[in-house]
């Protein structure tokens, strides 16, 4: 064993990045960073037939973004699996040749039927004492001793298995291949690998495993086994049910500094009662015992709300640059987008947004020549008996006013008051003639960015559409 830790993350890449391997990822980074210790990055590509490239370079990249740079000294990899295919099929004939595997000739119909007679579900060991050679077609089974394993876990702490549970599992398929539970094994003894955090659906693949590394002659590893993550329905999360690729969260604008320590509060806390802390504090307080045991919820609504709180606290020259790759897709033409424009815009914005994503359609008003209408806010807002009074007369009067949103503020509260009605009910027609919607940015600071002249013809425009 390394005399100093060894952390591993061991994704497949079959897909897109998940949210809760996201957070293992950053268990692990953060225990690395604490302890001066190493984080390998092996990626476990040994299914041939759903792995990709570019899940590889999505794994990649995700935890760059995520702050696991592969550029750190701290950082190994990353290392294939499926290179390392001779060091496991060496270990699995070791361990027959020890006497700890033995060779199967069974089908899997044959499996069944012996199980369906006997009324015990799975394999029963026929071939424990058959003698076997290895042959076409043959796997080979490791041979699980009787009693117990116990395993040590950091944060579930003793758990026991009885072996006579665990059946004489595969080693090697009957093409020769090396199964997941031999190759990981092989792979963590090779690295070093000191401490295997991962998630809690491994656990019951951890006796098992510890039982090899025995059969080995090596020291198994600490394990530390931390909770799954679940939707508000209390059910593990899903690809097929759930949002729980981090490509798509990233492209919805949270930040990444957002999404780590939301991540890191999902089954662990700070000391205190503040949960939105710098990534050091994380570093410095997180430990593997202090994680609880008990599913913790993904809840999206919060990660938003913690990621509104990151924007906030942003610099303004911060904000706008995080907001410019929202603009590649944006509904106006890139000829009529205005830096300055938006830099004037941005502080209304930051203040108002939970992701980046929700920017564009916020200020899009300010760069497209006519607003894109939204019909039923104009139905609704249009209708009532005051709607072209209060269009006419707030154009006629910005055309000579004061050109600020306090002097533009001032006229509609007076036009308001004296016909005895209420501010949100006269500014909504205003809106809708000028941003296309009802809701938006504050009114008259837009209508001050925007200028006097491009308003009078958005108001103007409005009303001889009503008439």
């Amino acid at each position: 064993m390394s005399d100093s830790p060894r952390y591993r993350f061991a994704p497949s890449p079959t897909g897109f990045f998940h949210v809760g391997g996201a957070r293992t990822a950053l268990y692990n980074w953060a225990l690395t960073l604490r302890t001066g210790g190493t984080f390998v990055l092996r990626i476990e590509d040994t299914d041939e037939s759903r792995n990709s490239p570019e899940w590889t370079q999505g794994i990649i990249d995700a935890l760059a973004w995520l702050g696991i740079d592969s550029s750190h000294p701290q950082f190994e990899g990353p290392y294939f699996q499926s290179h390392n295919a001779d060091l496991h099929v060496k270990a699995a004939h070791r361990l027959y040749e020890q006497g700890n595997a033995y060779w199967c000739d069974l089908t899997g119909e044959q499996i069944q039927e012996r199980a369906k007679a006997s009324g015990k579900q799975g394999y029963d060991g026929y071939s424990r004492d058959r003698g076997l050679e290895p042959g076409p077609g043959r796997v080979l089974r490791f041979r699980v001793p009787e009693g117990a394993t116990v395993v040590n876990d950091l944060v579930r702490g003793r758990v026991e298995f009885a072996n006579d549970t665990i059946e004489d599992f595969v080693l090697l398929r009957g093409n020769g291949t090396p199964m997941f539970l031999l190759a990981n094994v092989v792979d963590d003894i090779e690295m070093n690998i000191t401490t295997v955090v991962r998630a809690e659906e491994h656990l019951p693949n951890t006796p098992k495993q510890q039982l090899i590394w025995d059969a080995l002659g090596v020291t198994p590893p600490v394990w530390a086994h931390v909770p799954v993550l679940v939707n508000e329905q209390r059910k593990k999360l899903s690809k097929r049910r759930d949002k729980v690729a981090l490509e798509q969260y990233r492209s919805e604008g949270i930040l990444p500094d957002a999404m780590v320590n939301y991540l890191m509060t999902l089954g662990w806390a700070p000391a205190g009662d503040e949960e939105i802390v710098p990534w050091q504090r994380i570093v410095d307080e997180f430990r593997l015992e202090d994680v609880n045991h008990s599913p913790a919820f993904f809840d999206i609504k919060k990660l938003n709300a913690f990621n509104g709180d990151y924007i906030r606290a942003m610099s303004l020259d911060a904000f706008i640059d995080a907001c410019q790759p929202f603009f590649a897709d944006a509904p106006w033409p890139t000829q009529r987008f205005n830096a300055d424009v938006f830099k004037k815009m941005a502080p209304l914005l930051q203040t108002r947004v939970v992701t980046l994503s929700e920017v564009p359609a916020m200020v899009d008003f300010m760069f497209i020549e006519n607003p894109v209408i939204d019909e039923d806010a104009w139905a609704k807002t249009m209708s009532s008996d005051f709607a072209a009074d209060v269009l006419r007369d707030f154009a006629a009067s910005v055309e000579t006013c004061e050109w600020n949103h306090d002097s533009l503020k001032a006229l509609l509260e007076a036009w308001t008051e004296s016909r005895g009605l209420k501010l949100g009910k006269t500014q909504a027609p205003i809106r809708v003639a000028i941003t296309g919607r009802t809701v938006g940015p504050p009114l008259f600071e837009s209508i001050e960015v925007l200028g006097r002249d491009e308003t009078v013809r958005r108001l103007q425009s409005a009303l001889n559409r009503l008439a």
